[in-house]
């Protein structure tokens, strides 16, 4: 990691950062939702240092960038998430917060970076995104639009992650798709992210829905997907 990075990028936010301090200072088992409203309000913008070690993959099996809370008089080299998001985004990492501990204080997926960068908040409750997940068939007499996920849904740097991760995983030509079902109703209408692969293209079920996982965690969590076979929908997908 480029160490230069961490020198020009400035200080955090002190008031977030006193408030993370604050909050640190509470056992888990007092952490309401209050607590976690102020956290996720304060923690992008506060200031935290990099672990002794910088990078792990955890017991999940995805690489995360490992960061600590720092003390009031403890002299740091500041990391801030929301400065160092282009990084963050384009390496790959989900984040963990006090890693060291014996119990993190938080784990953020890829996708809540994502989300981050893109809505300025790690996680999103209202959607129009349903809550599919899985392979899927489509009936012949279903009505669907059809069109490809803008930068605001998929950035280029989340492709290229998804694109990579699915190149490896054994898809030669991994492709994607937008689709919005029941769009004539506005109070039906959801929309989903389609990809063409089965499960039969994998040696087992268990391969397939380990790679819809992690799919999973590189994408923000609000998002719904699914796959098809490619041949199901007449000139829909494009190469992610």
């Amino acid at each position: 990691m480029d160490k230069t990075t961490q020198d020009t990028a400035g200080l955090g936010d002190l008031e977030k950062t006193l408030i993370i301090n604050e909050l640190m200072q509470i056992p888990f088992a007092h952490r309401d939702e209050h607590w976690v409203d102020r956290f996720l309000q304060a923690i992008a913008g506060a200031n935290l240092k990099l672990g002794q070690q910088e990078v792990a993959l955890a017991a999940d099996g995805y690489p995360y960038l490992l960061l600590e809370t720092v003390a009031p008089d403890e002299n740091f080299k500041a990391f801030v998430i929301d400065k160092q998001l282009p990084m963050i985004l384009q390496e790959g990492f989900g984040i963990i917060i006090n890693a060291h501990h014996a119990k993190p204080d938080w784990v953020f997926s890829y996708g809540d970076i994502v989300n981050l960068e893109l809505h300025d908040e790690f996680y999103t409750d209202d959607s129009i995104f349903s809550r599919r997940q899985g392979d899927e068939t489509l009936s012949s007499d279903e009505e669907v639009l059809i069109g490809q996920p803008s930068d605001s849904i998929l950035p280029k740097y989340l492709r290229v992650q998804l694109r990579d991760f699915l190149v490896q995983s054994g898809v030669k030509n991994p492709k994607t798709m937008l689709m919005a079902r029941n769009h004539k109703d506005e109070q039906q209408v959801s929309q989903d992210l389609v990809f063409n692969f089965t499960p039969e293209q994998f040696g087992n079920r268990n391969a397939f829905n380990e790679i819809m996982q992690t799919i999973a965690w590189f994408l923000p969590r609000h998002y719904s997907f699914f796959c098809i076979d490619e041949m199901a929908v007449e000139n829909g997908f494009e190469p992610i």
